[in-house]
């Protein structure tokens, strides 16, 4: 497996991750022996980056982590962990996200025990607090690490300009958002940014959340997911049109001996080489085809003809609900 570096904290990590809410029910029921056994073969395929949150199953993602970890104690060297906080319990709709010192803190802390580690190697914040100016949470963060509860953090969802001010106060070692050929947003100054400060840049949904898949999400299945229910890319007529726009990508990759899945994990790593995607999967079978499209290096017309068949702008849809759109930042 090839690598990827954070160049602010120095960590050196394979260079496609895990994306762990599916640890969680986010995406349908999950199982101990299911994550596990991704676990499992993350180890024996050499992927040592798992990207989590507190939020995904209301701490449950993490608590498998920690499983994993007790239970295989020599696996906390191999991975390297990254989890979120900032998001509150939304008992009070009017305070959707909470960036105080003494909540983050907390949440911190309690990331920590689920996990049962010392230390987490890479800490987000999830979603920006309006009511928290960026310096100031960046202060947050950099007492975070100097107190060695974190190793280096980052921001999830944020602009350039946001990016900048953070980073001017301490090095901001990796910036999360949503990537894939369905979602190409970041490429208007994101990753261009974190390129110009050596800020990794890690992908979220970089298989579009089924859409780039050779078995995309139906109508059926889709409803019966909370938050594909009511998301307008995965609505009629515009799930079906999106499932019909990328058959020829899927035709595309099966050309090339990959998955479609893998196809899209291998076009996100040819796209920068600070760029680490975290596609998340119940399936070792499917987590085999992510990984082999990690090993694929795309050639200059490859990505050109992957670039033909989904050109930018095909997708039918918004990536977000209005009620979803709450948290992350629009800049373009």
């Amino acid at each position: 497996m090839k690598k990827r570096n954070f160049s602010h904290t120095g960590a050196e990590v394979s260079r496609m991750g895990i994306g762990a809410m599916s640890f969680s029910n986010f995406y349908g029921e999950v199982s101990r022996d299911e994550v596990f056994a991704i676990l499992d073969a993350a180890c024996d395929l050499g992927v040592t980056h798992i990207d989590t949150a507190n939020v995904y199953g209301k701490g449950d993602s993490e608590t498998h982590i920690g499983s994993y970890l007790a239970e295989n104690p020599e696996s906390r060297s191999f991975f390297h962990i990254a989890t979120k906080g900032g998001i509150t319990d939304r008992s009070d709709p009017n305070r959707l996200f909470n960036n105080e010192t003494g909540y983050l803190e907390g949440q911190l802390d309690a990331s920590l025990e689920r996990m049962g580690v010392e230390q987490i190697d890479l800490y987000y914040i999830h979603r920006r607090d309006p009511h928290v100016p960026i310096e100031e949470l960046t202060q947050t963060l950099a007492g975070f690490v100097a107190s060695g509860k974190i190793v280096g953090f980052g921001y999830s969802e944020i602009s350039p300009s946001s990016l900048r001010a953070a980073h001017a106060v301490h090095p901001v070692a990796a910036v999360q958002s949503e990537y894939s050929l369905s979602t190409r947003t970041p490429e208007l100054g994101v990753i261009q940014t974190c390129a110009d400060l050596g800020t990794t840049f890690v992908a979220f949904s970089p298989v579009g959340r089924s859409l780039l898949t050779d078995k995309p999400h139906g109508l059926q299945v889709a409803q019966a997911m909370p938050f594909l229910a009511k998301n307008p890319r995965f609505t009629e007529p515009n799930l079906s049109l999106n499932i019909a726009a990328t058959a020829p990508f899927r035709a595309l990759a099966a050309e090339l001996g990959l998955t479609a899945a893998g196809l899209a994990i291998a076009w996100c790593l040819a796209k920068g080489d600070h760029i680490l995607p975290i596609p998340g999967t119940r399936s070792v079978e499917h987590f085999k085809g992510l990984v082999a499209g990690s090993h694929y290096g795309l050639s200059a017309e490859e990505l050109n003809a992957v670039e033909a068949t989904l050109p930018m702008g095909w997708v039918n849809g918004d990536r977000y609900s209005a009620a979803q759109w709450a948290g992350p930042e629009r800049y373009a």
